[in-house]
């Protein structure tokens, strides 16, 4: 099974960076992710692909592996040159060691959609202002340091997108407060964390409160924002944001590149338009965090 894997690694990193137009329909992405780059006047030069088997079965004639790969793409755009990189969770098929299918398994199917209308609610602080100072450089080093494995400080999750995020904005200086309450404020203490910290539509509705310790603004648009600063994907345009990134560089540009969990990737072009999540009806919500008061 190892062989059949390398073999496909190998064919996809072909198709990266073939000149030819013709759909594949086992992996489709390559395509889309080719379409996305030259929309922004960029091209793909240099592939690596790397992979390991997380679980595989066999039964008869059939086998089925379980695995993960890791992409590196080297971008060029403006005779300048950046790394971008993605790791995918994919299952494959081989029947009589003929590939017959290669899925993606996607993760953001799997969100938890918990009912988080309190993180609009104030928090009660009795008066006490929380100051804070947020350091945009350690929330870069943070999300560098830990965009493809995951801090033991913190609790795992297993759609892990905001929790992430979570994570760098709180390295940045982000102060915590709510606890112990939930659908309030934004926190994780032991075991327990508001709806805020860990799921993606909450998070969005926190940020966007004015009356949150932590200040966040929403712009206009993606060239507006800085490092450290966040963005809010709603893949079905149905209201429920179910994916957050944060900024961790920008393209020639001065586009956004962005770091994440779940579906990990680094200095990835901010529309996630060769996701196999996207959809045409996707919405985005750009928030710039405020340096501190």
């Amino acid at each position: 099974m190892q062989k059949q894997l390398q073999d496909l690694f190998e064919e996809r990193v072909n198709q990266y960076v073939s000149d030819s137009r013709k759909m594949n329909s086992m992996y489709p992405k390559a395509e889309k992710k080719k379409e996305a780059c030259a929309k922004r006047s960029a091209e793909i030069v240099k592939v690596k692909a790397t992979g390991r088997i997380i679980d595989n079965m066999v039964k008869e004639d059939l086998k089925i592996a379980k695995y993960q790969a890791h992409f590196q793409f080297l971008i060029k755009q403006n005779d300048k040159l950046y790394m971008e990189e993605e790791v995918e969770w994919r299952e494959a098929k081989f029947y009589k060691n003929t590939l017959i299918s290669d899925e993606e398994i996607v993760p953001f199917e799997y969100q938890d959609h918990q009912e988080v209308d309190g993180a609009l609610i104030p928090i009660e602080e009795g008066g006490q202002r929380l100051s804070y100072e947020y350091n945009r450089l350690k929330v870069v080093q943070y999300a560098e340091n830990w965009w493809n494995s995951y801090n033991p400080a913190y609790k795992k999750f297993e759609v892990d997108c905001t929790n992430f995020i979570s994570q760098c904005l709180h390295t940045g200086g982000a102060p915590m407060n709510g606890f112990p309450n939930r659908g309030r404020g934004w926190w994780l203490r032991n075991n327990n964390w508001s709806y805020s910290w860990a799921v993606a539509n909450s998070l969005r509705l926190f940020l966007a409160n004015p009356q949150n310790a932590l200040k966040a603004r929403e712009v206009k648009s993606p060239d507006q924002l800085l490092l450290g600063d966040v963005i809010c994907y709603d893949f079905e345009g149905d209201g429920r944001y179910n994916h957050n990134t944060v900024v961790t560089g920008k393209d020639p540009l001065g586009m956004p590149l962005v770091n994440a969990h779940t579906y990990n990737s680094r200095m990835r072009y901010w529309a996630y338009e060769d996701s196999t999540a996207y959809t045409p009806k996707i919405k985005y919500k750009f928030f710039t965090i405020n340096d501190g008061r």
